[in-house]
């Protein structure tokens, strides 16, 4: 299931410039690796995480699986922010599930298109 939508907004009116900086981050992931989605993480001390889609034979992680996994494995205990550059038209549950396993229900996920532009803002709970 994806989550609902809201109104669509470009990054640049997010009102956070690290919110805007998840949003470049992960849409220059999907653009750079030629994959079908760019996502980036903040952790609780500013750090970002950016990953794409990861499809091997034996393993497949959506993009923010993979960026909630690098902070994980680089010792972050939680997340403030997370983004996703996808052509879908929201944030998927079993995305929202691994930001919420790290960060929380209250973390904001970001979700933006191939363009940059903001298609919602849901929280990971």
């Amino acid at each position: 299931m994806i989550a609902p939508m809201t109104d669509q907004q470009p990054a640049a009116d997010l009102p956070d410039p690290e919110d805007r900086k998840l949003v470049t981050l992960a849409r220059a992931a999907r653009a750079r690796n030629g994959v079908p989605e760019g996502a980036a993480v903040r952790d609780e001390t500013g750090r970002t995480y950016v990953a794409g889609t990861v499809a091997l034979e034996s393993l497949r992680l959506s993009a923010l699986q993979t960026a909630v996994a690098m902070a994980v494995a680089s010792g972050a205990t939680s997340l403030e922010a997370a983004a996703v550059v996808t052509a879908a038209e929201g944030a998927a549950d079993a995305d929202r599930a691994a930001v919420r396993d790290l960060g929380g229900s209250g973390v904001p996920v970001i979700v933006a298109g191939p363009d940059g532009a903001v298609r919602a803002t849901v929280t990971a709970g």
